[in-house]
């Protein structure tokens, strides 16, 4: 089997599953129970805040668990406009977001907020000067995403940070689930209030995300109940998936820049073998390491539908996907290649390619081999196809 759909989930790696099975068997006490399994497993909780916050470079009060990138997502930007002190009802975000902040943000314009969805140019980047422009004197939020899921596009966000510096009543979040373990990431320097990070995504389990915020942010929490995490999110935490996801922070942050070295590698040796193909498209910053993100590339084959692609690529055991897991199921193009000028009947046959560093340069040759395979048989069969 080839997997190459890192950026919908990741394999999560055996030391990772040790440490969950470890604390699910022998740290099983609710963390707010006052005995002592409830206190063993309280400890092990804020041991993992400790371990999770030294990796982003903030403090321990800082983190919020949740459950995904999602939860992280929809708790800051709901929680913000249902807080205290707003001095207004609009919110900047961008075109090319996640579902979970896109679709959050539509639901708020629907119930009257002001939201202002920014370009982006081809490459599928925002231009800072864009958000300055935008900033109103009702301006809340403004929230970009780092790495994009779909075209790997990377946004500006330290220059975003440092211009929105003077304006200190406007809080910015930052969704960073694609770029955690990738790319630097320093929240504090770069001017970000409140940041999202998801552990499936670097070979965590599933069930776990966190959310930094910014120490003095005042906001209302999305789930309400029992007050564990500070009162922000109500529900028993998950700590073997908490404490698993700690560890897997603490790895991938030291390992970061030989991350980025190698997947960078495999990225550019798939990009030489796909120029080789006969009609092949790539889409967005795919040649241009400074905008794009080392693990994601997105191409077409015009004359391919996408379905029909992972469906020929997955009869040959090898797995990649269309666009973002959460809508990859919607049979419309991708509205992430459409906002930033693709025409449809390009994004109709994209294909997102995303790497893990489990993945090979012999996989990608083999990969190479099956698309043209696949693009050759086609030719022969429907001869006008391409």
């Amino acid at each position: 089997m080839i997997y190459f759909d890192n950026s919908a989930t990741t394999l999560p790696d055996e030391d990772i599953l040790a440490t969950y099975h470890e604390i699910v068997t022998g740290c099983f006490g609710n963390p707010s129970s006052l005995h002592r399994l409830g206190g063993k497993a309280a400890l092990k909780l804020e041991q993992a805040r400790g371990v999770c916050a030294d990796s982003l470079g903030v403090k321990p009060e800082e983190i919020i668990f949740t459950s995904s990138g999602s939860e992280s997502n929809n708790t800051i930007i709901k929680g913000l406009v249902t807080g205290k002190d707003l001095h207004g009802k609009h919110i900047i975000t961008t075109s090319v977001e996640h579902a979970s902040v896109y679709e959050t943000c539509k639901q708020l314009e629907n119930i009257g907020y002001s939201i202002t969805y920014l370009p982006t140019d081809g490459k599928g980047c925002v231009h800072v000067e864009d958000v300055i422009r935008e900033i109103r004197k009702d301006t809340i939020l403004v929230t970009v995403m780092h790495v994009n899921s779909e075209l790997g596009s990377i946004q500006p966000i330290a220059d975003i940070g440092r211009l929105l510096s003077a304006y200190p009543t406007i809080h910015f979040h930052v969704d960073a689930v694609q770029s955690f373990g990738k790319l630097p990431l320093s929240p504090k320097e770069w001017g970000v209030d409140s940041l999202s990070i998801s552990a499936h995504k670097f070979h965590g389990l599933r069930g776990a995300g966190l959310l930094y915020i910014r120490s003095g942010t005042s906001f209302s929490p999305l789930v309400n109940g029992g007050g564990q995490e500070h009162g922000y999110r109500a529900g028993t935490e998950n700590v073997p998936c908490i404490v698993a996801m700690s560890k897997a922070m603490h790895k991938q942050h030291l390992q970061q820049k030989d991350n980025y070295s190698y997947l960078s590698n495999l990225k550019q040796y798939l990009l030489d073998g796909l120029i080789e193909i006969p009609g092949c498209i790539l889409n967005g910053p795919q040649k241009q390491s400074k905008v794009g993100a080392p693990h994601i590339i997105n191409f077409s084959l015009p004359g391919f539908k996408s379905e029909e692609l992972l469906l020929a690529l997955e009869s040959e055991d090898i797995y990649v996907s269309k666009s973002s897991a959460c809508s990859s199921k919607n049979n419309k193009p991708s509205r992430v290649l459409l906002s930033t000028g693709i025409s449809e009947i390009i994004a109709n046959s994209a294909i997102r390619v995303s790497f893990s560093t489990y993945n090979t340069i012999e996989e990608v040759d083999t990969f190479l081999l099956t698309l043209q395979m696949i693009v050759a048989k086609s030719m022969i069969k429907y001869p006008m196809k391409q």
